[in-house]
């Protein structure tokens, strides 16, 4: 099968029309290529909108107070109400599957007044009360020091983690904001540690200059009790938080005595049905994508096997003298799939090496600009892309060959002796 005959024969019947077989490669090279394009563009809008993730645990959910909307067992509607330190503990027995539970509470916020002071500098930042598996919640890198620990929590310690945006409003440049103090709310806390978020999205700047403090301290300092003010829950793995949900809710409804019924009462966020959606999108983009690119790469392969038809048309006497001399139908057959398979895979192969050569271009040409805000980014294929290519390839040289391999074996030897 792989006889050095047999590739001459495959080479001279290709190259017999050097312009006929290069305008039929081009059809299947243009389809692979279309195909590998779509898919890296569509990887690239992918990554560009999951960046703004940040590395955000993405089964999870946030949880926070509302005003109750039914009257329920004598209490008013329009009843206002607080979570609880305890809300969490009885939340965790109730619902095994969750990870993490952690309840938050916070000053200031977008466009509040300047609430921190270091010095004679002044700003306006949000300061967040903490447990330790907020970092797991909301990755960040910490880049001096350390991170909140239950030591803190248990101690009431009135320490502080400071996002580099903050570093730069307070400090000079070039000093070590690790053992100094802030003022927050004219309550001294002491700097243990510097962070800088993840995400790039467009709130990336914003993530900087924040400041994360105990919850226990928190609560002492600003006299929140036990009050909770809002809480992020992150579920377990193999466990959707979107089918936990309600289950989680019933559990503050029943504690804080709301009507089962009342669903705007406890307010949420379901980060992971987003982060469903946005994946179903690029499920949907990329099934279009090879949609699109596999229609392209048939109608090169319906060229393919118009222009082998032709060559079996002109080849008609060379058959029928190898039929006569004893060639078999399999032969034959094997001869016209061989030069299909060949040629397509041979102008799908330069079709995947100028794919390839553009997205490297084009990810030189990001790598010069600043993506930050951009949702593109690293536009790629990886090996499993190339692997169905190349799969598509060798099927659809198959199914170009086979119309005309099975018109080679239906000539007869003595018709095809007689054609001139």
């Amino acid at each position: 099968m792989f006889s050095r005959d047999r590739w001459s024969e495959i080479m001279e019947a290709l190259t017999a029309n050097w312009f006929r077989t290069v305008l039929t490669a081009f059809g299947v090279l243009w389809g692979i290529f279309i195909l590998v394009i779509l898919l890296a563009a569509g990887k690239g809008l992918e990554n560009g909108v999951m960046k703004d993730f940040g590395g955000m645990a993405t089964n999870s959910m946030f949880m926070w107070t509302q005003v109750a909307s039914k009257p329920y067992k004598g209490l008013p509607k329009g009843r206002r109400y607080n979570f609880e330190i305890e809300d969490v503990a009885a939340i965790k027995e109730q619902v095994p599957a969750l990870r993490f539970i952690s309840p938050r509470n916070q000053l200031g916020g977008f466009g509040g007044a300047n609430n921190v002071v270091r010095g004679l500098n002044t700003g306006a930042f949000n300061v967040y009360g903490d447990y330790p598996e907020i970092i797991q919640q909301e990755p960040m890198d910490i880049t001096s020091g350390r991170f909140i620990n239950y030591s803190d929590i248990q101690d009431k310690r009135k320490v502080a983690i400071i996002g580099e945006g903050v570093k730069a409003a307070l400090y000079d440049i070039g000093e070590d904001p690790v053992g100094t103090y802030i003022k927050i709310n004219g309550v001294n806390f002491m700097v243990i540690g510097t962070y800088k978020k993840k995400s790039q999205g467009g709130d990336a700047e914003e993530g900087q200059k924040q400041i994360y403090v105990p919850f226990t301290a928190f609560s002492q300092a600003f006299n929140m009790g036990n009050q909770v003010g809002w809480m992020a829950i992150t579920a377990k793995d193999g466990f959707p938080i979107t089918n936990l949900k309600n289950e989680i809710i019933d559990v503050i409804k029943a504690r804080h005595t709301i009507h089962p019924e009342d669903d705007r009462a406890v307010g949420h966020f379901d980060l992971f049905e987003e982060y469903s959606k946005v994946n179903g999108l690029f499920v949907a983009l990329k099934a279009v994508a090879y949609f699109v690119g596999v229609l392209v790469l048939l109608s090169g392969i319906i060229g393919i096997s118009n222009i082998m038809l032709i060559v079996v048309k002109e080849r008609t006497n060379e058959i029928g003298v190898r039929r006569a001399l004893g060639a078999t139908p399999w032969s034959i057959r094997g001869q016209i799939l061989m030069e299909s398979v060949f040629l397509t895979i041979v102008s799908g192969m330069a079709g995947i090496i100028l794919a390839t050569g553009v997205i490297w271009l084009v990810n030189f040409q990001l790598d010069q600009m600043d993506t930050s805000e951009m949702m593109f980014a690293n536009p790629s294929v990886n090996l499993g892309v190339v692997m169905i290519a190349l799969t598509i390839l060798i099927i659809s040289g198959l199914l170009a060959g086979l119309i005309p391999a099975q018109h080679a074996i239906k000539v007869k030897p003595v018709d095809a002796l007689r054609t001139e």
